[in-house]
């Protein structure tokens, strides 16, 4: 089958993600991690790392901010693929419908998908990332090899074009080759429509070791592993995994992410088969630390919250796509209160909204507890405050990458809000992110966004709009031809 030749790979190494010159931006307005501070002076090295952040500073030479400067929000759990399923799993097949018919239709869905469709809509994705205010994304990758599970001739045939995407866009990317290796625990078979996913732990290090060569990590890019879930991978393959990771470059504080206790008939499987919970038998079985993010980890009970708390691991939440899946909700004041660190992502990518996650975070605590403002403390008073700058560094530590914020040495991912908004007008600093996360009125509130120091999108447009909207159409039609 075809596959990208060295100098393919060469060209997407040239990717503009690469070059950034050195900058300044002067704000008079700013969240710092000590709040908002007003006329900030940010500085950024040709590597696009900020070197200076400095309050109360004259403006100079430095280009002006239209408006208030967020930090950009990393997204810790993306399936970019899925962004083109948006819509179409909304129409009932039987009455009792849940996550494991939806995921049924999305493994049909796979099967169609070719490296060029891939690509179209992982642009088209991460180009929307960045207008809602996500400037890094970790990509959980398993889509591996051929539709009737035939590897390519490339292994990273399906990676490519995941990479080529971010870089053509502008995202940060932490890319996650996923370990999928069986049907359900106790070493089920894979269905027909898995066997696209299936690797061995070694082809996966070996897929992982041919990213290193041709894309090695930078400040934009990083590459961790995913074993996909407790019933997708044998222990003895987490083991094998693992410690091959520890022997590669970077492997050692390389991210590790995984699907766990998404739904409640995973905890009883589980139970059945290990006499444990999910994130009790994970947390039992492996040495899980910061490097880890435990994705949903919807269903825990309390020695589960506090053990997650104690590892230091970080919990993604997606809170859109979990409602959408009927996952069921997070004691999110338990997770918050047991001092674990936890992120957002928009995981199936049928809505792109940092502000949703947040929002729906929070709603949905408001419907089960019955009262308003459920993870506010009296400390933290402005809800969406307090969430925004957690958000910000679990999601800054699920990517692995220096993007906790502006400070120095961190990346200069940020975000400006558009100051004419008709919601964002005449708010107080204090107000600022209550309005972004919880009014939703008359189109977005970003104007410009930067990564890296390299500006991505100007007045809530991105240079390739046009180009990444055809070529998605395009591939959305290949798709869904009967």
């Amino acid at each position: 089958m075809a596959s990208h030749g060295d100098q393919d790979l060469h060209h997407l190494d040239q990717a503009p993600e690469n070059a950034c010159a050195n900058g300044a931006l002067f704000c008079p307005l700013a969240l710092l991690p000590q709040g908002w501070r007003s006329d900030v002076l940010l500085r950024w090295d040709g590597a696009g790392r900020l070197t200076h952040v400095t309050p109360d500073s004259a403006r100079g030479s430095a280009a002006l901010a239209s408006g208030p400067v967020l930090p950009g929000m990393p997204n810790l759990h993306s399936h970019a693929f899925q962004r083109a399923m948006a819509g179409l799993a909304e129409t009932m097949g039987s009455p009792a419908d849940s996550f494991w018919s939806w995921r049924e239709l999305m493994y049909r869905f796979a099967q169609r998908l070719q490296p060029r469709q891939l690509e179209a809509i992982a642009r088209q994705t991460y180009i929307e990332m960045l207008k809602a205010g996500y400037t890094s994304v970790c990509e959980f990758h398993y889509l591996h090899h051929a539709p009737d599970g035939a590897p390519y001739a490339d292994p990273a045939e399906m990676a490519w074009p995941l990479l080529q995407a971010a870089g053509q866009s502008g995202i940060g990317m932490t890319l996650l080759p996923v370990l999928y290796q069986q049907g359900g625990l106790g070493g089920r078979p894979v269905s027909a429509e898995q066997r696209r996913f299936v690797a061995a732990p070694s082809w996966l290090l070996g897929l992982r070791e041919r990213l290193l060569q041709h894309m090695p990590e930078n400040d934009m890019r990083r590459y961790g592993v995913a074993p996909h879930s407790l019933r997708a991978v044998a222990p003895t393959g987490l083991e094998e995994l693992l410690s091959g990771l520890a022997g590669q470059p970077g492997g050692s504080d390389a991210p590790i992410h995984i699907h766990v206790a998404e739904q409640l008939r995973e905890v009883e499987d589980c139970l059945a088969w290990s006499g444990q919970r999910p994130v009790q038998w994970l947390l039992s079985s492996q040495p899980v630390d910061a490097r880890w993010c435990l994705v949903h980890a919807t269903h825990m009970d309390d020695e589960e919250y506090r053990a997650v708390a104690g590892s230091g691991a970080v919990v993604g939440l997606c809170p859109t796509t979990e409602a959408n899946l009927g996952d069921g909700v997070i004691d999110a004041p338990r997770l918050i209160d047991s001092a674990a660190r936890w992120g957002i992502g928009s995981d199936s990518n049928i809505a792109i909204s940092l502000r949703a996650e947040l929002r729906l975070l929070e709603y949905a605590q408001r419907l089960h507890h019955r009262r308003r403002n459920v993870l506010a403390v009296i400390d933290a008073p402005a809800v969406a405050d307090r969430l925004f700058c957690q958000a910000l560094a679990g999601g800054a530590q699920a990517a692995g990458r220096a993007v906790a914020g502006l400070m120095p040495g961190q990346r200069a991912d940020l975000v400006v809000l558009d100051p004419d908004h008709v919601n964002l007008a005449q708010r107080s600093s204090t107000q600022l992110l209550s309005a972004l996360v919880f009014c939703e009125h008359d189109g977005p509130m970003i104007g410009d966004v930067y990564v890296g120091g390299r500006q991505v999108v100007k007045e809530g447009r991105h240079a390739l709009d046009d180009r990444a909207r055809e070529d998605y159409r395009h591939a959305l039609a290949a798709l869904l031809k009967d």
